[in-house]
Parts: C-alpha cells; sequence; structure tokens
C-alpha cells in the first residue's frame, strides 16, 4: 500500500475523522508531545553530560543514570502514542512528508543508541570508564546521543514546513 493510499485511508476512519473535528484534541495531544520530548531529552543530555564529565562529576554514574534513565522509557511510550495518535489525525501531514520519515529514522537510531547506552551502564556502571578507550567510546556515543536526538526533534518541527 502506498503512502498516499494509506494515508488517504486513515483519514477516512471514523477516529481520524472525530479527531480532526474536535477542536481541542491536536493542540492537547501537540502540548503532551512537546513536554514528553523536553523531559526525555533533558533526561537523555544529563546523563550525557555526565558520562563527558561536565555534569555532576561528584557524582558516580550509577547514581546519575539510576536517576534519570529510568524516566526515558515511559516517557518515550507516551511520545510514541501522542505521535500516533497525531499521525492518525493528520496522516498526510506526516505520511506523505520525506522529513517524516528521516526523524522515524532517526529516532530508531536514538532508540538503540540509548538502551545500548543503559544496557551498558546497567551491566557495569563504571563500564565507560575501565580503560582509555571505553572513556573515548564513551563520550563519542555520548555525544553521538545528543546529536542524534536533536536530529529528532529538529526533524519533527521541520515536518510543518516541509508539508505536503
Amino acid at each position: 500500500m502506498s503512502a498516499a493510499a494509506l494515508s488517504n485511508w486513515i483519514a477516512a476512519t471514523e477516529l481520524s475523522r472525530t479527531i480532526q473535528s474536535a477542536g481541542w484534541i491536536i493542540p492537547t495531544l501537540q502540548t503532551i508531545h512537546i513536554l514528553s520530548i523536553a523531559v526525555l531529552f533533558s533526561s537523555v543530555v544529563l546523563v550525557d553530560l555526565r558520562l563527558w564529565r561536565l555534569f555532576e562529576r561528584d557524582l558516580p554514574v550509577k547514581d546519575v543514570t539510576r536517576r534519570f534513565l529510568p524516566v526515558i522509557w515511559p516517557v518515550l511510550l507516551i511520545l510514541l502514542t501522542s505521535g500516533a495518535v497525531l499521525i492518525v489525525a493528520e496522516p498526510k501531514r506526516s505520511l506523505m512528508n520525506s522529513t517524516f520519515y528521516l526523524k522515524m529514522g532517526l529516532l530508531i537510531a536514538a532508540i538503540l543508541l540509548s538502551a545500548g547506552l543503559q544496557w551498558s551502564l546497567s551491566a557495569d556502571p563504571n563500564f565507560w570508564d575501565k580503560t582509555k578507550s571505553r572513556l573515548v567510546a564513551g563520550r563519542l556515543a555520548a555525544a553521538l546521543s545528543i546529536l542524534i536526538w536533536g536530529g529528532v526533534i529538529i526533524a519533527g518541527r521541520w515536518i510543518a514546513y516541509t508539508a505536503v
């Protein structure tokens, strides 16, 4: 099924028409989505900055990760849910837009990188501090994490400017 056919099918559903006709649903979902982005990105950045030793240097990595990483996954679920409902509300805005697919690709990369970082830190909180090469790799992963999550945010915002 093509993106256009899928978009037309979704737009014709009762759920899509209901969301579109209620003037408060889309702005409410967008607000929830944006606030969730802020929480998720803040949590990711704080952990990444700790790996760079630019934040909470006096605390062990495990304390910082225990505080901020658990927030990521429930908030990500809220983001995915609100994003899916926004797609149902305005399917052509997303499904017919190449920037949307860039955002989804970056989102998959960001989720995988975050999961990998969290897994390595939960298995061994000192994993990235054990050797010089791991320290460098951890800092590169942290920088890449910030860049990719930032790319998700920019691409998400850019969808409005590349609409069909």
